[in-house]
């Protein structure tokens, strides 16, 4: 995979987790621990696509 691919497909999980995020916050049953694992998932891939467009510029 290039690394243009690879950073799109952090772009794409990144957004999918802050989707999820969203739809977890707005539930009724809303579970805090699901969420913070959320985050922490989200808060990987951009510090990886930090590390990623950060060398290209």
């Amino acid at each position: 995979m290039t690394t243009e691919g690879h950073v799109a497909a952090l772009e794409r999980r990144h957004q999918e987790l802050d989707r999820q995020i969203q739809t977890e916050m707005q539930s009724t049953r809303y579970d805090d621990l699901t969420v913070s694992a959320l985050k922490r998932k989200k808060l990987e891939v951009k510090d990886e696509l930090y590390k990623y467009t950060s060398g290209t510029q």
